[in-house]
């Protein structure tokens, strides 16, 4: 079990690797002509509306624009490994090291602290929702073939794929501000240790948004597992043993056929780690799928690339977890 595991470790090493130099490259080499002057946004940041020659000289000296490229790409790996230090004028530098906004002249690695854990609660939150709904309804489906219940659950499936996200974020909003007028459940952020019941109350809204889309896939998902679970060989094999039948499908069936939910559970995170846009959006919750959209139309490069590592790292973490999960949740599976 060691040694898998640090198997794995070296390939995560490998990979994160592979994305900073594929990132590398899709900001900062492919993009013709020098962020410093191209970009109005950085332009006026950076340079002032009259830049002179000396000005740009220095703003390329200080983004390590004026190196080759093999030399910019050290230095961005050794930001990202050691840190990287602050600029005159700029502040919130460190470890690790994504470089300096484009747009707003800040360090990136601060912009994604202070939004990350927006980002976090709300996916966390809605994944807490869409487990505890999206499961239960696909056992109960499973278990109730050609029934009411699983034509109930078939119908709460079609209705949270088809439905979208926007759309019942501003249904939501509408219904409970403005029909019902219930003004704690807002829109917009509040920082859990200031206010933890605003924080609950903001955020319930979004949670339930995010997680019915979700929900209606887990639901899906796990009828189907359980359901081909139930016709294998060891489920009949305990059946000829005596055990009951309620042993048989909790003991045997369903651990066997909720494995495949700890992979998407583990990438469906770790996807959304690097932001629900959408959702974000739509209840103004400045995290980081927000925050790079709007980098997108600023062309702000280093805040792309920023938002782009963070999530190949909870990507390559959460994979780990659930790679090392699987040889504890499933007999069946062994490692050499």
């Amino acid at each position: 079990m060691a040694r898998y595991i640090l198997t794995r470790l070296l390939w995560a090493g490998f990979v994160l690797v592979l994305v900073s130099l594929v990132t590398f490259t899709i900001y900062y080499v492919l993009p013709p002509g020098d962020p410093t002057s191209r970009i109005p946004p950085a332009r006026k940041v950076f340079n002032g509306p009259r830049p002179t020659p000396a000005r740009l000289a220095e703003v390329r000296r200080q983004l390590g624009l004026d190196r080759s490229l093999p030399e910019q790409y050290g230095l961005f790996v050794k930001r990202l490994v050691v840190g990287d230090d602050c600029p005159t004028g700029v502040t919130g530098c460190g470890w690790p090291g994504l470089g300096i906004s484009y747009d707003s002249r800040t360090a990136v690695r601060q912009e994604i602290i202070e939004r990350a854990p927006r980002t976090l609660s709300l996916v966390l939150g809605a994944a807490v929702i869409w487990l505890g709904l999206g499961i239960p309804i696909g056992i109960a489906s499973a278990l109730r073939r050609r029934t009411a219940v699983d034509r109930l659950a078939m119908g709460f499936v079609l209705f949270g794929i088809s439905a979208p996200v926007f759309w019942l974020g501003i249904m939501a909003l509408f219904i409970f501000w403005q029909k019902l007028g219930i003004g704690s459940l807002g829109t917009g952020y509040v920082i859990l240790h200031d206010d933890a019941s605003a924080w609950f109350l903001h955020l319930i809204l979004p949670w339930c948004v995010l997680a019915l889309l979700f929900a209606a896939f887990y639901a899906r998902m796990t009828r189907g597992n359980v359901i081909d679970t139930m016709g294998e060989d060891f489920i009949r094999t305990a059946r000829a043993k005596g055990l009951g039948e309620r042993n048989v499908i909790a003991k045997h069936g369903l651990r066997a056929s909720l494995t495949p939910m700890v992979t998407m559970l583990g990438m469906d995170v770790a996807v959304l780690l690097g932001g629900a846009f959408i959702t974000e959006r739509v209840f103004n919750l400045q995290g980081l799928g927000q925050w790079a959209v709007s980098s997108a139309f600023r062309a702000d490069l280093p805040a792309l690339a920023g938002v782009t590592i963070t999530t190949a790292f909870a990507v390559v973490i959460l994979n780990l977890v659930v790679d090392v999960a699987y040889v504890y949740l499933d007999p069946r599976v062994r490692y050499s």
